[in-house]
């Protein structure tokens, strides 16, 4: 009979974390649960009432997955939070500082090569 239990349920945990801190909820849950279903029966939206699983993204393991991927036993789910800038945007920013600062090639946007002394000249 036991083993007919563990047949029909997972262990999983729902993790989420915010700079302040992090939350992870150990659960045993009926086999075949959508990944959605997990976390509303984790009940996590009681510590962090500003989920929103129509905006956020969530995974398994850092793997994103969709809502209704069915997680297996040992599965961690994870409820990632919104970025809050634009990586691309970002790295535009300090690709600019950069050719501002000197630091890169203001045409390439590379970074500058230091030059090596000329052979034949300082012979």
């Amino acid at each position: 009979m036991s083993q007919e239990l563990s047949q029909e349920h997972i262990q999983i945990e729902v993790a989420y974390a915010t700079p302040e801190r992090q939350q992870i909820i150990p659960l045993r849950v009926r086999a075949g649960l959508t990944v959605e279903a997990c976390i509303e029966q984790s009940n996590i939206h009681r510590y962090f009432p500003e989920i929103d699983l129509n905006e956020q993204k969530v995974g398994i393991w850092s793997k994103a997955v969709k809502l209704d991927h069915v997680p297996r036993d040992g599965d961690r789910i994870e409820i990632y939070r919104p970025l809050i800038a634009d990586p691309k945007a970002i790295r535009r920013k300090r690709a600019e500082q950069a050719k501002d600062d000197g630091r890169a090639d203001p045409v390439t946007g590379g970074r500058r090569r230091s030059r090596a002394p000329d052979d034949a000249g300082d012979a």
